[in-house]
């Protein structure tokens, strides 16, 4: 918004089903307190317009990740009509540390032409945004975003923390093994819970094919996904 000059920027809050009340009040005001343009695009009557049409073939199956994928493609369709209506540039959500295990979803929050913390760490967020409030005297980023526990908010009483480790753990091994090229045997030698490393490293590999469809972004640390990390897709690579 700085960068950019508040006219310039328009907020979009697309709440769905599962959309807690704190988080629908905590988007007007954030955008209250940045004086940008804000619009309300309820995505619940799109949704059941999805269950209905797949109804049939998914007769007799339970809900999992993939009706929290519908929802997340519908906010990327919607934001990718808006762009394409009136001009506009979609600033993709994701940090480092969901793209790094993709915990992310491919035509979903992964839409739009750039991807601005991409390559910041969801620790690193936490601190710039207390740092922007430090900085204004006030609360700008309203403090319940930064002390409310992380959620997608794609299912009834999701938390990150359901899917991953602490950001903190996450954060710490994401940078040894991507900045620092450390191995299992490394991290785990640092003290990590070997379980832990093993799953965070087989999210980042296997998440490699996500990332190469992702939109371009910031970079910020000494090795950003893209560039300077790739590895290989077709050959079923894995860190031992």
């Amino acid at each position: 918004m700085e960068a950019l000059g508040r006219e310039n920027v328009t907020g979009v809050t697309m709440p769905s089903p599962f959309s807690s009340r704190g988080t629908r009040d905590d988007a007007r005001r954030l955008a209250k307190n940045l004086g940008i343009e804000f619009m309300r695009l309820p995505i619940t009557p799109v949704f059941k317009g999805f269950l209905k049409a797949l109804a049939e073939p998914f007769k007799g199956l339970k809900e999992d990740v993939t009706e929290e994928n519908i929802q997340a493609r519908i906010r990327g369709t919607l934001l990718m009509a808006l762009s394409n209506k009136f001009g506009w540039l979609v600033l993709t959500t994701g940090n480092k540390s969901e793209i790094a295990v993709g915990y992310s979803t491919l035509y979903g929050d992964m839409a739009g032409g750039f991807a601005v913390i991409k390559d910041v760490p969801k620790t690193l967020v936490y601190q710039l945004s207390r740092h922007v409030n430090v900085r204004a005297g006030k609360p700008v980023i309203p403090e319940s975003v930064i002390e409310r526990a992380p959620s997608a908010e794609l299912r009834p009483d999701q938390k990150d923390q359901d899917t991953l480790p602490p950001y903190d753990v996450l954060d710490a091994i994401l940078e040894a093994y991507v900045e620092e090229s450390c191995g299992v045997a490394d991290l785990i030698a640092r003290g990590f819970a070997p379980e832990t490393v093993r799953k965070v490293i087989r999210m980042i590999d296997i998440a490699e094919y996500k990332r190469r469809q992702g939109p371009i972004g910031v970079k910020i640390t000494p090795r950003a996904f893209g560039r300077d990390w790739r590895l290989p897709i077709v050959n079923r690579f894995r860190e031992k």
